[in-house]
């Protein structure tokens, strides 16, 4: 086994370590979730977290870790006698994001069930995790059928397995760590609120730091052992500082004046539920008895708003997680009077430093450098679109090229599902009808490796002809491997849906590129509740340009499109030939998620030799390969050309006007795109 970097060897993220030592103290608080840019040590904390939890008594021969004072009286390898626990290290276990629902949960043999009527089970990682760390990597590529499992056994302390009336419970209690980086997508919100704490990192800027990081970790990597061997003495100090903590955490004392301030300061920030108020105070209460006191003090109750508030408060996927930590402070003030300077200081940092700049919970940077303050509301006056012709000079003030700045976009509205028609096969989501591990039962066929869902019906049926010749004698059933068959079932998928958005001249009037913006908005909500892929092609003076890669990021893609600047000429066929490049690199990555293509155009083509016969050109070439699509009809006025119109036939799909849209009636389109298909 590899030697794990050490803890505190790492560089700087205080609020990083913050969050794990207080998990460490009291696993009650209920794990942190670790958000932030790639390279940011986040993986290494977690693990070296497990070195510094104390050791765990097990009962000897038990898979499931039970603890000799009270074991598990459903455990299946139990009822356990009396018996001297065996210590052993707390565990780290990982799950990782492809997982199969066997690997997580367990798995029973269903022949030996069906057969011999014996539970026969393989435990799976939630049984390892008992007593221990659950450490998810990417937690929010994690598929939903595993989110759904986790929540239970997060709920309810316990992993249940089921199979066709064979029933297996065992313990699951765990400390759920993630990692995740934000540009990738978001966290499902009920998964969200399941962790305790949630820390931002980011890379250090300051030079200094950055070479410490670099040398120690060269270090590390030339002698691991000689590293950890070097780092042991400060090792072990943290450990004795965790275990006096834990020793002391039942003696601190929660008043009713710092309780108020919890609760006022859930109330205020208008938190769901009661969930933050029971984490509030037992985080603050963990810093107390990690400060070595045995009084919970107002700035306990500020340090754990900033570390267990924040990812609370997300309304939907486009709001930045953080808290007003002017307002915190108002807050705890009124409920519980000015906070005293002679308060002593907690001591957040694992090392006795400082709380990182107060950074624990607080707004986090932007991963990608982009400035996200939201543009003037009116538009300011640079908005109106240049009459002047195209070729001619740029107005004073205007930027070169004709270039409009951008505008705010309207206010999303709820849509109901734009889906791609047929039967797919492509990851689980909540868009398209496909053949998934789960949802209805619509027939049953051979199993292709390890059964996961036996069809119970066809099974019987298999066997039942060779019962005779297999010399079945009793009430049981006589199985064989051949005899199973798995069920075939039919849900929902994820798709990509790739945004083709004009960005030209024509587009760029106030009134109508701000009904755009919160037209795609509504779309890019609707594709996060889904569990879509998300991609943005612009096209605009020349030629066209991928602004966002597909992503599972709808956060990057509001992004880019608030950002969005219009003007110039509208290379219509560019951006739809672009949108042909991103879908060919995209099948080949990922052949199983089918694409669902959005054009937001007027359908006006200019520039170059004949452009709206190249774009139909290449409209027809999205047409021949079987990609569904919508066209959003931009075009204004009393005078219409009806071009978006010809573009969504060439494309084989349908197209929707700007009014329309405007007034939700996209919401229908679902009907329109699954006939617009079976037509094609």
């Amino acid at each position: 086994m590899s030697t794990p970097y050490p803890f505190t060897a790492i560089v700087g993220q205080d609020d990083l370590r913050l969050g794990l030592l207080l998990n460490a103290v009291s696993p009650a608080v209920g794990g942190v979730l670790v958000r932030g840019e790639k390279g940011t040590a986040k993986s290494t904390a977690v693990r070296a977290l497990a070195a510094l939890m104390p050791e765990v008594s097990v009962v000897p021969g038990c898979r499931f870790s039970c603890a000799p004072a009270s074991p598990d009286p459903a455990c299946p390898d139990g009822p356990h006698a009396d018996a001297a626990g065996v210590p052993r290290p707390a565990r780290t276990v990982e799950l990782p994001v492809g997982a199969s629902e066997d690997r997580l949960v367990g798995a029973l043999d269903i022949e030996r069930a069906l057969s011999e009527g014996v539970k026969a089970f393989e435990p799976g990682l939630l049984a390892d995790a008992h007593r221990g760390i659950l450490y998810v990597d990417e937690v929010n590529l994690l598929h939903d059928h595993l989110v759904d499992l986790l929540l239970d056994a997060a709920a309810m302390g316990a992993s249940y397995v089921e199979r066709e009336g064979v029933s297996v419970r065992h313990a699951a209690r765990f400390l759920l760590v993630g990692t995740m980086n934000p540009e990738e997508g978001e966290l499902r919100p009920q998964l969200l609120d399941r962790f305790g704490l949630t820390v931002e990192v980011s890379a250090s800027r300051d030079t200094d730091e950055r070479v410490e990081v670099v040398r120690r970790r060269l270090a590390y990597d030339d002698d691991p052992e000689g590293f950890a061997a070097r780092w042991a003495e400060e090792e072990g100090a943290l450990r004795e500082r965790i275990a006096a903590a834990r020793a002391l955490l039942p003696r601190v004392v929660l008043g009713d004046g710092v309780l108020r301030q919890i609760a006022a300061t859930c109330a205020a920030f208008e938190v769901d539920g009661m969930r933050a108020d029971i984490v509030m105070a037992r985080t603050a209460t963990a810093l107390a008895a990690w400060a070595g006191r045995e009084e919970v003090t107002a700035d306990d109750v500020r340090q754990a708003a900033l570390l267990a508030l924040p990812h609370r408060r997300r309304r939907n996927p486009f709001d930045a997680p953080g808290l007003d930590e002017d307002k915190l402070d108002q807050t705890l003030d009124e409920a519980g009077g000015d906070r005293g300077q002679d308060d002593e200081d907690p001591d957040p940092g694992p090392d006795g430093g400082g709380d990182g700049g107060g950074g624990g919970g607080g707004v986090p940077p932007q991963a990608d450098g982009e400035d996200r303050t939201p543009p003037r509301a009116d538009g300011g006056a640079d908005d109106t679109p240049s009459q002047a012709p195209e070729g001619a000079p740029d107005a004073p003030g205007r930027p070169a090229g004709g270039e409009q700045r951008p505008v705010a976009s309207a206010e999303p509205f709820r849509t109901k599902t734009l889906s791609v028609p047929g039967l797919g096969e492509g990851a689980a989501g909540r868009r398209s009808r496909a053949r998934t591990e789960h949802g209805r039962t619509t027939g049953a066929r051979r199993p292709e490796g390890a059964l996961t869902k036996l069809h119970l019906a066809a099974t019987v049926r298999a066997a039942a002809p060779h019962q005779r010749a297999r010399g079945r004698v009793g009430r049981g059933l006589v199985v064989r491997r051949d005899d199973l068959r798995q069920a075939t079932r039919e849900g929902r998928e994820g798709n990509l849906v790739l945004f083709v958005v004009d960005a030209s001249g024509s587009m760029a009037a106030r009134q109508r590129m701000s009904a755009v913006k919160g037209a795609v908005l509504s779309l890019l909500l609707d594709a996060y509740q889904r569990r879509d892929k998300v991609g943005l092609v612009t096209f605009r003076g020349r030629e066209a340009e991928v602004a966002l890669p597909p992503t599972s990021s709808v956060d990057a893609a509001a992004a880019r499109l608030e950002s969005l600047p219009t003007g110039g000429r509208t290379p219509l066929a560019a951006g739809l030939l672009k949108a042909h490049d991103v879908l060919r690199v995209e099948r080949l990555r990922d052949p199983s998620r089918r694409p669902l293509l959005v054009v937001v155009t007027d359908g006006r083509a200019t520039g170059g030799p004949e452009p709206v016969a190249l774009a139909g050109r290449a409209g027809r070439l999205h047409r021949s390969e079987g990609t569904a699509s919508v066209v959003v009809d931009c075009e204004t006025g009393y005078v219409r050309l009806g071009l978006a119109g010809e573009l969504a036939r060439e494309l084989g799909g349908t197209a929707v006007t700007l009014d329309e849209l405007r007034a939700d009636a996209i919401a229908g389109l679902v009907k329109d795109v699954t006939a617009a298909g079976r037509a094609a």
